[in-house]
């Protein structure tokens, strides 16, 4: 089963894995849907993460995947037992997705709330992250309006996605300086190998660096680590991260999995939740027997030297 504990600086209890919803209501459709939500239910998980963009990257997919995820909770129930969250402030995604250019304006952010609250037919987002940073707007500005939600009662705790561990830090200083609610968890590719390169198309997408896992080490603010299993990497696909030292530390992976009775997929997923800070890892698998070996990833526990070694 899986563990839940108090998220930092809020009320809410969350799983140690989260499920990723941005296939729902494209890729994984009725039963299959509600079979991946129940297991991620039955194996003692609630935290589910969507987005304002997914599947706006498909043609009459705007809104798909948090109007699908609404769905799911309304059938199998127990919403007060579940952390949903969204992300809103993504720019434009040609060709359906056409945005402001100030995508972090807060009339941009209020109209990017109303459009999930209804979509996911839920008073509150329990969690609200911006997706994408816009340095061009100062952090007071975009704390303000955030906090603005928060005090309408539409979300209830913020994070920030792709920002610089710089900016989170300068947003946050500004919410303490001012008696505001500033950002309790960052979600950034973070998983055992390390991106080729750029983070496919955009440019704004971020991984955690080394330096970066120093400040989360110091202010053990969590992560919530999107693509967690390098795409499939540790299960043998390429992808974005076949790179020398990447395929080297699968070969680690590997062996040490054969001495664990793991997988290596499980192997780079206990890396993850064994960090000196709050990782909770993504997992947006589309098939049972893949998110079945996600979550029970939680049961292999890694030394201190094991970590090192890994990585």
């Amino acid at each position: 089963m899986l563990h839940t504990f108090l998220l930092p600086q809020t009320e809410l209890r969350v799983s140690a894995i989260c499920y990723g919803a941005a296939s729902f209501g494209t890729a994984v459709q009725g039963e299959a849907m509600d079979r991946l939500f129940g297991m991620l239910r039955d194996a003692g998980g609630n935290f589910f993460d969507t987005a304002h963009c997914y599947c706006a990257w498909l043609p009459d997919g705007d809104g798909v995947s948090e109007r699908a995820l609404g769905e799911c909770v309304r059938r199998q129930g127990g919403r007060e037992a579940l952390v949903i969250a969204s992300k809103g402030g993504h720019p434009a995604m040609s060709p359906y997705y056409p945005r402001p250019e100030r995508s972090l304006a807060p009339e941009v952010i209020t109209a990017d709330i109303d459009d999930s609250l209804r979509r996911l037919r839920m008073d509150v987002i329990d969690l609200y992250y911006l997706h994408r940073d816009d340095a061009a707007v100062p952090v007071g500005e975009i704390v303000e309006s955030l906090n603005a939600e928060v005090a309408r009662g539409r979300i209830r705790y913020l994070g920030a996605s792709n920002w610089r561990v710089e900016r989170i830090a300068e947003a946050n200083a500004y919410a303490a300086a001012h008696g505001l609610r500033g950002f309790v968890i960052s979600q950034p590719q973070f998983s055992l190998a390390q991106p080729a390169g750029a983070m496919g198309d955009d440019p704004c997408m971020r991984h955690l660096t080394t330096a970066d896992m120093r400040w989360h080490t110091t202010t053990q603010l969590p992560v919530a680590a999107y693509t967690s299993t390098a795409g499939g990497f540790f299960a043998g696909r390429a992808g974005g991260f076949d790179t020398p030292d990447n395929r080297a530390r699968r070969e680690r992976a590997e062996q040490l999995a054969s001495t664990l009775n793991a997988t290596p997929t499980q192997v780079a997923l206990a890396w993850l939740l064994a960090q000196p800070f709050p990782v909770i890892p993504i997992l947006g698998a589309t098939q049972p027997d893949h998110l079945r070996e996600g979550l029970t990833a939680t049961e292999v526990r890694l030394t201190e030297v094991q970590v090192r070694w890994l990585r």
